[in-house]
């Protein structure tokens, strides 16, 4: 027998669980992008040609839109893109940090480093090429955007995050290859307004590792234990592009 074939066998009995939005004309994206961005699905050649009955459709879209990649270049001129990541770099263990009930308290909060020593003692240590996962539950929030954002009476927005400490500590301590988050933006918003940037962002991007923005389904996942596998276009020179990500675990 074929021990590929046959650990795929054995994988397709576990639990496989989707990880990105399902994405259509009117799912959010950054205000910063033009209007008119984004237009899936119109048709480009429909059933009837007498040249070939078949339909062909065109996408048109942002690199950060929905569950998406950023690659170094997206915060760093000059900076690695798409190409630069092969297949191999697209699969990890997973580490699902679950901050979700300090921000049903502060919907504000930012992970601190002490939350991921407190998850390293339930759990063991974050593995070396791991990918870490923040899980909020901010995901249940989507397709929102005003939800999304945390928008406030004042127009102020309010969403949690990663804290500059928490992203040096998976980085510089645990060696981890990449993180994800549910949220819009890696920094939580108190962070972002600490710092008057979006510092953890470009700290992850600046020493030439990958994040995920946008997840959703963590709360499916064990803190350790699962795979996270993602898959994009194979474009030349994207800073971004969407993704379709999953994770599988017993």
């Amino acid at each position: 027998m074929n021990k590929l074939w046959d650990a795929l066998s054995a994988a397709k009995e576990m639990k496989w669980v989707e990880l990105s939005h399902l994405m259509d004309n009117g799912s959010p994206y950054w205000s910063g992008i033009p209007a008119g961005a984004v237009e899936l699905g119109p048709v480009l050649f429909d059933w009837g040609n007498p040249m070939l009955e078949c339909q062909i459709q065109s996408f048109k879209f942002p690199g950060q839109f929905g569950t998406h990649i950023d690659f170094p270049a997206h915060f760093v001129k000059g900076a690695v893109t798409a190409e630069a990541f092969g297949a191999k770099d697209a699969v990890f263990p997973l580490c699902v940090v679950d901050i979700s009930e300090k921000v049903k308290q502060d919907p504000c909060y930012c992970v601190t480093e002490e939350d991921l020593k407190a998850f390293e003692a339930a759990n063991g240590p974050i593995p070396e090429g791991a990918f870490v996962a923040l899980r909020t539950d901010w995901s249940k929030r989507w397709p929102d955007m005003d939800a999304m954002s945390g928008t406030d009476e004042n127009g102020n927005e309010n969403f949690p995050g990663w804290s500059l400490e928490a992203i040096r500590y998976i980085y510089e301590v645990r060696r981890a290859a990449a993180n994800g988050h549910e949220t819009l933006d890696t920094d939580g918003s108190a962070e972002c307004a600490k710092r008057g940037d979006l510092a953890c962002e470009r700290y992850v991007l600046s020493h030439g590792k990958l994040q995920i923005e946008l997840l959703c389904n963590l709360d499916q996942l064990p803190p350790v234990g699962a795979v996270l596998v993602a898959s994009w276009p194979n474009f030349k020179g994207a800073n971004g592009l969407p993704c379709r990500v999953f994770a599988v675990c017993e």
